[in-house]
C-alpha cells in the first residue's frame, strides 16, 4: 500500500464512520499520512483524529479510537496505534514490500505520478535568469505528473545555450504574469552553470532549496560519495548492472518478502508523497533530496542479491533483484523529472 493508497484508506475510515453515525463531520477532501515522528511507531502515522477534533465537538483522542477499527477491518494494514494527542500510527501487512513493488513495476517510470492536479490549470512565469527557468522547467514536468495543465512564461526569451545546453523551453516569452500565476523566482546562481553541463548544472541548480545559494562548482562533476548526484546515479546504475548479472545466472525479478530492507522500502513507499508535495509547494529540491535518500538506501542490499560461489537463485534473490530493481526505476522515473539523465552504465 503506497502512502496516496493509505491516504484514501483513512478517508474511506472517516465517511464511514460518518455513515454510521459515529462522526457528524463534514468529510475532508484529503489526509495526510507520513513517516511516524519521534514518539510514534509503525509505517505511517496520521494527525486526522486532530483535524477532526474540533467540528467533531469531541477529543482527538476519542476521534481516533473510532477510527481505529475502521482502519483495522481495511486489507493491507496490521496494527493501529493511537499515541499522543490523537495521532494514528499506522503498520502495514507484511506482504506490503511485494506489492509495492508489484506497484512500482507496473507503473515504470510513472510511479507516482497522480491526478490530484486534473483540471487545474498553473501558469508560471519566470525572470530571465538561468536558475529561475530550470525550476520553472523541472515546476512544469512535476506539476504535469500530477495532473495539471502548465503554462510557462518567461519575460525575455532564453539564452540560446540555456535550451541548447539545459534544455529549457517556455511556451510564452515576454508580458507579465498572468492573473493567478506562480512567480518562479529563486535565489540566482552566483556564477555560470554552463561549464558543467546539463545533468550536473541542473542538480547544482535544483538540489539546494530555492531561497538557498546554489554552489556552482567542479565538485558536482566527481565521481566520489561526496558528491549526492553521483551517488544517485551510481545506486542507479548498480541496479541495472544486477539485472544484467542475474541475466546471465539464469534468474529474474520476482516480487517478494525482503528482510532486512525497511529504509529502502520505507523511501520507495513515500516517493508519490514527495512528488505530491514538490508540486504542492513549487520545491523541486524536495524531489532531489529524497532521490538521495532513496540512492543511499540501496547499499545494504546490493551484496545480498545475487549467489554467491556455487549458491543456487533462490526466491530470496529474486525478491532481492525486484526491490533493486524497484529502486532502480524510482530513481531513474525521478531523475527524469529534475531532466536529468540516468545511464545505465556508470
Amino acid at each position: 500500500m503506497t502512502p496516496v493508497e493509505l491516504s484514501r484508506t483513512v478517508l474511506h475510515a472517516v465517511r464511514r464512520a460518518v455513515d454510521e453515525g459515529e462522526l457528524s463531520v463534514a468529510v475532508p477532501e484529503r489526509v495526510v499520512v507520513a513517516p511516524p515522528r519521534p514518539g510514534g511507531c509503525g509505517d505511517y502515522a496520521t494527525n486526522v483524529a486532530l483535524q477532526l477534533a474540533r467540528p467533531a465537538g469531541q477529543p482527538a483522542q476519542r476521534v481516533a479510537e473510532i477510527l481505529r477499527p475502521h482502519l483495522l477491518r481495511t486489507g493491507g494494514i496490521a496494527d493501529v496505534v493511537v499515541t499522543g494527542p490523537g495521532f494514528l500510527n499506522i503498520s502495514l501487512r507484511s506482504a506490503a514490500p511485494a506489492a509495492l513493488v508489484q506497484e512500482i513495476v507496473r507503473c515504470g517510470l510513472r510511479y507516482g505520478h497522480a491526478d490530484s492536479l486534473a483540471g487545474q490549470l498553473v501558469r508560471l512565469h519566470a525572470p530571465h535568469e538561468v536558475r529561475a527557468l530550470v525550476h520553472l522547467d523541472v515546476l512544469a514536468r512535476i506539476l504535469r505528473s500530477q495532473g495539471a495543465d502548465v503554462r510557462t512564461g518567461c519575460a525575455a526569451p532564453p539564452g540560446s545555450e540555456w535550451g541548447a545546453v539545459l534544455g529549457v523551453r517556455v511556451d510564452v516569452v515576454g508580458g507579465g504574469t498572468a492573473p493567478g500565476g506562480v512567480v518562479v523566482r529563486p535565489v540566482p546562481a552566483p556564477a555560470d552553470p554552463l561549464p558543467l553541463g546539463r545533468d550536473a548544472a541542473r542538480w547544482a541548480l535544483l538540489h539546494p532549496a530555492p531561497h538557498d545559494r546554489p554552489r556552482i562548482g567542479d565538485d558536482h562533476l566527481v565521481q566520489r560519495e561526496g558528491n549526492p548526484l553521483f551517488r544517485v546515479r551510481y545506486a542507479h546504475a548498480r541496479t541495472r548492472a544486477l539485472l544484467r548479472n542475474a541475466a546471465d545466472l539464469g534468474f529474474t525479478p520476482e516480487p517478494g518478502p525482503v528482510a532486512g530492507a525497511q529504509p529502502l522500502l520505507q523511501a520507495l513507499a513515500d516517493h508519490p508523497r514527495v512528488l505530491a508535495a514538490a508540486a504542492a509547494h513549487r520545491a523541486p529540491d524536495r524531489l532531489a533530496r529524497h532521490l538521495v535518500a532513496v540512492a543511499d538506501a540501496v547499499p545494504p542490499l546490493l551484496p545480498a542479491v545475487l549467489p554467491l560461489g556455487e549458491e543456487k537463485p533462490s526466491a530470496a534473490h529474486r525478491a532481492r533483484l525486484a526491490l533493486a530493481d524497484a529502486a532502480g526505476t524510482v530513481l531513474a522515473g525521478g531523475l527524469s523529472l529534475l531532466g536529468i539523465d540516468a545511464p545505465d552504465h556508470l
